[in-house]
């Protein structure tokens, strides 16, 4: 039965990393926020917060700095000062560097786990926000001022005049709120953990190496050590998964190569498998899709959490903008809904079509496009004008910029 007492301005199911940024950036304006999260972030089977590191462009660190949450990451970051594309066997390659952009860092890589501890911990202490967790929304039915929400295991119910879907890619909410996903899985899965060096290197270069089995990214956690993230045809990945450590540091190392010198150990091992998820619509009568929910990405530009940021950092300024210009303000009232719609759309699909189209490039046989990639690559990296745009593609640059992309208070 819905409890008529537990009336939130904003209900937000999903604790993951989107949906807990969400939760910081509105926990600053006059409203009641109810955060519905099903596994603590600081469980080993919570998804979003496990042994992966993220990528994070500068416009994501823009944000988490305003919101006050990058001082309590900040040490245990390590920055992004170049990134060097390249293809096995073939001759071209591109290097964007942060120092030609006029940047000191064209990103950071950060745990998920210490993210997330910076995140909930900002939750906790923040006053006008509740968390019901482990928890999980069974229904939603839209009405005139509020969604009305019942939660699974008789847990009881909530109403929020603005709901929105932060709960993955393979969100079970989205369905309930009769918004259908296009789907389309790339038959690849992505194996994920750290290797360290034999000896140490300058640090700050990530790599992205395109090969005939699959690509390879390495991202620099710190001097002598690198997260990996290895795809593989998802059915040979679970033997790849089998190997020993040996036999797949020989592996990682014949992909990649020496450009790093040798590689001496590896840590645990963890498999994902690839997918693109768009859903068809990112509103519905007094919700909004963010992050995964919206649009699940292949990882092979880093991308995901950037973009689930930059929904998140759009949502927050439309609805402050609607404190301000209205004596009884509505967060899930159909204009907030629609400049958050119209105000994501471009960058969503830029990006969707960017990751995707490197995807479909790379996958093609070495022998049918292979020269012709090697040759843009080279051209690419000789024309700073193209360099540029796709630095700040990476960059999270692109289009109209948030308050808080811009480093300002909402």
């Amino acid at each position: 039965m819905i409890d008529g007492s537990a009336n939130f301005d904003v209900v937000i199911s999903g604790g993951g990393m989107v949906g807990a940024s969400l939760a910081c950036a509105l926990g600053s304006l006059p409203l009641s926020i109810a955060l519905v999260e099903a596994v603590p972030f600081d469980s080993d089977s919570q998804p979003s917060f496990d042994a992966r590191t993220t990528a994070l462009s500068r416009t994501s660190q823009r944000i988490l700095d305003s919101l006050g949450i990058w001082a309590d990451v900040a040490g245990q970051a390590n920055a992004i000062q170049r990134i060097h594309v390249s293809e096995r066997g073939r001759f071209g390659t591109a290097i964007i560097d942060g120092q030609e952009q006029g940047v000191d860092a064209l990103g950071y890589v950060l745990e998920n786990r210490v993210l997330g501890a910076a995140l909930w911990s900002r939750i906790g202490r923040t006053d006008n926000i509740e968390v019901f967790c482990p928890a999980a929304i069974a229904s939603a039915v839209s009405r005139e001022a509020a969604m009305r929400l019942e939660m699974a295991d008789d847990g009881g119910g909530l109403s929020g005049r603005l709901l929105v879907v932060a709960d993955g890619a393979r969100s079970k909410l989205r369905s309930i709120l009769g918004i259908d996903a296009s789907t389309r899985t790339y038959g690849q899965t992505a194996i994920v953990g750290n290797v360290a060096l034999a000896s140490a290197v300058h640090g700050n270069t990530a790599f992205e190496r395109f090969t005939a089995d699959g690509p390879v990214a390495l991202l620099p956690a710190d001097e002598q050590r690198f997260v990996f993230v290895l795809t593989r045809r998802s059915d040979l990945a679970p033997a790849v998964m089998d190997l020993s450590d040996q036999a797949f540091l020989a592996l990682l190392q014949e992909t990649f190569g020496f450009r790093l010198g040798r590689f001496s150990r590896i840590g645990r091992r963890f498999a994902y498998p690839l997918s693109l998820v768009r859903s068809d619509s990112v509103i519905a009568a007094r919700a909004a899709i963010i992050g995964n929910a919206a649009h699940g990405l292949h990882p092979v530009a880093g991308q995901g959490y950037n973009l689930g940021l930059r929904d998140v950092a759009t949502l927050a300024e439309v609805i402050a903008d609607d404190q301000r210009r209205h004596a009884a303000p509505d967060p899930g009232a159909p204009e907030v809904l629609q400049q958050y719609r119209g105000w994501r759309h471009d960058d969503q699909r830029n990006v969707v079509a960017f990751t995707d189209g490197l995807v479909r490039l790379f996958d093609v046989p070495l022998n049918s496009l292979g020269a012709a990639r090697g040759l843009g690559l080279l051209a690419f990296d000789m024309m700073p004008g193209a360099k540029r745009l796709l630095a700040r593609q990476t960059m999270g640059l692109g289009g109209r910029l948030t308050r808080l992309a811009r480093g300002l208070p909402l």
